[in-house]
């Protein structure tokens, strides 16, 4: 795969790949900004911010916005993380300067009309509340609270309901001062298409962005403790945590590859353990997130409240088994073949492959070449994989819970049953 890669003088980069036998293309802004990068007082900014600058622009009215997409049959969306912001769209190869013009738009010249944010913000605070009504969505936000304790990386993405009412026009106007630059933004796009003729588009319409942000993000420190809310729920859900790896960390694929052979996949360890053998949980999985400068390792399950014990005692006894005995060979080329395939699936999707390509220049400042990626996981070992294990699982726990807490174990009980 050919990656071509043009940087405008106000340090713009523009990256796409030419599939001439398609007959579309995915466009998309990469904006490296989100909710770890937001002050508390206005926590939500971000997510409130890629709502509102599709209620207008000074070219398109919200509806104009929609239409001038949907009227050639083409597909526009946008989402926000802890460390993204992301307006892509999806079209066919003629309509690719629409496109274009569309999101850049979208990033360059918001309005942010008093009536539309007046009503955008109804819409949010409904998603809010959508969130906190499903206990299975909302604990993963008390989740990573209880990890980063008292800092942006543990702030939830849509903010709380009062500060999304709090915010006017400057707020929005502000935030994307700081935080919107040509330094921290990447242009990608993968079809049928030619890469300078897409740099002309996008340099028509994005070569005055500010070069540089304004804003210092604030230090990324795993802190884990504990978190216990009593809800009435059919299920009680956990999740356990650790201090996992940031994304540059050389060892990033040792502990991905742990996370897939614990509880990664219906084969994993955990789900023919705790799920096939057991029959305790329906959903159980582990997950390895990582961040610009920390990570976090953590398991996840909803069950009934009173198994929860015996869940903990099983989990505590797989974290010993693959920090301390055996990991196979046959699991370890299993887990290995699935990460690659995964990724060479990923690269056959456009949309996909413009946003890995987008996310590696912002994280790791150059495209990473698939030959590269296999080759760092081929190299992992099972003596790596309980090297990693050892190092996560003897740090510190995150323990967040919410349901029935009825004699649900505390804190230095779990440390006790998970300790390896």
């Amino acid at each position: 795969m050919e990656i071509n890669s043009s940087v405008l003088a106000n340090g713009l980069r523009i990256l796409s790949v030419s599939r001439p036998e398609t007959e579309t293309v995915s466009v998309g802004i990469w904006v490296n900004t989100g909710s770890a990068y937001e002050r508390k007082e206005v926590n939500g900014v971000s997510h409130f911010v890629e709502h509102m600058v599709f209620k207008g622009t000074a070219k398109r009215n919200a509806l104009q916005i929609s239409e001038d997409i949907e009227n050639v049959g083409g597909q526009t969306n946008a989402y926000t993380s802890r460390e993204f912001t992301v307006f892509y769209a999806k079209m066919l190869k003629n309509d690719l300067e629409l496109a274009v013009d569309v999101l850049a738009d979208l990033v360059v010249a918001p309005t942010f009309n008093a009536d539309e944010m007046a009503k955008e913000k109804e819409v949010v605070i409904q998603e809010i509340k959508q969130t906190n009504d499903d206990p299975s969505d909302v604990v993963f936000d008390y989740f990573q609270q209880t990890a980063f304790d008292k800092q942006p990386l543990g702030m939830s993405i849509l903010g709380p309901e009062a500060t999304i009412r709090s915010f006017n026009s400057e707020t929005l106007f502000n935030y994307m001062q700081s935080n919107y630059a040509a330094e921290n933004i990447v242009v990608s796009a993968v079809g049928n298409l030619d890469h300078q003729k897409f740099v002309n588009m996008v340099k028509n319409r994005m070569s005055n962005l500010q070069k540089k942000v304004s804003f210092v993000p604030e230090k990324q420190v795993y802190t884990g403790g504990e978190f216990i809310k009593q809800r009435d729920t059919e299920q009680t859900h956990i999740l356990l945590g650790f201090p996992g790896l940031k994304y540059q960390d050389e060892k990033y694929y040792h502990a991905t590859i742990l996370s897939t052979i614990l509880g990664g996949s219906m084969s994993s360890r955990l789900f023919q353990e705790i799920r096939e053998k057991r029959g305790l949980v329906y959903t159980v999985y582990s997950f390895a997130n990582s961040y610009t400068n920390n990570g976090l390792f953590g398991i996840y399950a909803g069950l009934n409240a009173e198994e929860i014990r015996n869940y903990i005692s099983v989990v505590g006894e797989e974290l010993k088994k693959i920090s301390n005995e055996y990991v196979t060979d046959k699991e370890l080329n299993r887990v290995k073949v699935q990460l690659k395939s995964s990724i060479l699936m990923a690269l056959e999707s456009s949309s996909s492959t413009a946003e890995i390509n987008a996310r590696q220049h912002l994280i790791h400042k150059r495209n990473i070449p698939i030959n590269e990626i296999v080759s760092r996981i081929d190299s992992v070992s099972k003596q790596d994989v309980q090297n990693m294990a050892r190092q996560i699982f003897s740090g510190k726990l995150a323990y967040t819970l919410l349901g029935d807490t009825k004699d649900c174990p505390q804190y230095a009980d779990v440390q006790k049953y998970l300790q390896i």
